[in-house]
């Protein structure tokens, strides 16, 4: 169940901001941003499957994941951590890859944690700056969707303890 949520774009400036409150405390939704075997459970949007996710987290560390969309199309993304303050804040690139594996356009993604109280996070994402409006415009659908899986995922993990 979700506490919040939502989207915001920044028009004209490319950027993309999304909260949403987990029912689940910031020490875990921070562990499930900074595990590869967590992460590759729920990242990416709905339908997608991760093939492979590497992630060295510490600053200057890279990460690198790989996905395939429900039509067999691979998307892999990579970047590196410029900032990780437990269980705060995560600062990290994000790039695509194209087939011969050259990087797009890059942007800067900012995750925060903040303790919402009876053991909730607000989580707020914010990334920027996009090439196009077009872009961050898929970009939050992408990420909208993703947070369902997260969520999804968390709660899969709190009936396991």
């Amino acid at each position: 169940m979700r506490a919040s949520d939502s989207a915001v774009s920044d028009a004209g400036q490319r950027g993309l901001t999304i909260t949403r409150t987990f029912d689940a405390p910031r020490e875990v939704v921070f562990a499930a941003w900074t595990d590869a075997k967590q992460a590759a459970q729920w990242w990416g949007p709905q339908g997608f499957t991760t093939i492979s996710c590497e992630m060295d987290v510490c600053v200057g560390g890279a990460y690198r994941a790989c996905m395939r969309s429900p039509e067999g199309t691979r998307h892999c993304r990579r970047g590196t951590y410029r900032e990780i303050v437990p269980p705060e804040r995560l600062v990290f690139t994000f790039a695509w890859e194209d087939a011969a594996g050259d990087l797009g356009h890059e942007t800067l993604v900012t995750v925060t944690f903040a303790d919402a109280g009876r053991g909730k996070t607000r989580l707020t994402l914010h990334q920027a700056l996009f090439e196009t409006e077009s872009a961050r415009d898929a970009h939050q659908g992408g990420w909208a969707s993703c947070m369902e899986r997260f969520a999804a995922y968390l709660a899969g993990a709190a009936a396991d303890h």
